[in-house]
């Protein structure tokens, strides 16, 4: 099956969305000192680029968990696979996620981080999929709200494939 890949947010767009976003945290944390946490592996591109627009003295870290393991139904549990290396008690925390789908895993690593003695907790996410969600999880900050369909760009992937295109595309099968 071959697949083409139809642009959602051009370059452009993406670009002006995030500097947005910098600017509102940056504005919200005006004189203190934020943990941005990006979610593995697919968080690590908005991650990068929205931290650079950010003014505010930033401290990154990344996580990666899940709560699938060899299934493709979730287990109910989120298992770290790569923790912080940051102690976050008594500091603002803005997890910066790509994508917000179904909730499920992402409620599950909010939790764990609430166990954790945060001052704040935020969370940031590039794209945000309604239609999908199982799981409410409060999104501070949101890119996009998209409908339904399967994206990739900006460290969304296919089958390990396309996470470095610099624009979001909805894979189309042909």
């Amino acid at each position: 099956m071959n697949e083409r890949i139809r642009v959602m947010f051009s370059e452009q767009e993406v670009d002006k969305r995030i500097a947005e976003i910098g600017a509102q945290i940056s504005e919200d944390f005006k004189g203190e000192l934020i943990v941005a946490v990006g979610i593995l592996r697919g968080g690590v591109y908005f991650c990068s680029e929205l931290t650079k627009r950010i003014t505010v003295p930033v401290i990154l870290d990344f996580i990666e968990a899940s709560s699938y393991g060899d299934s493709t139904q979730s287990s109910g549990q989120v298992r770290i696979t790569k923790d912080l290396i940051e102690d976050i008690a008594g500091k603002n925390v803005i997890v910066m996620e790509d994508i917000i789908d179904t909730g499920r895993t992402l409620c599950l690593l909010l939790d764990n981080l609430r166990k954790r003695n945060p001052k704040s907790l935020k969370l940031c996410t590039l794209l945000d999929k309604p239609d999908r969600r199982i799981v409410d999880v409060p999104v501070d900050y949101n890119g996009f709200q998209i409908p339904d369909q399967f994206v990739v760009g900006y460290g969304m992937d296919y089958a390990q494939r396309y996470r470095n295109l610099p624009y979001i595309g909805v894979v189309e099968f042909e």
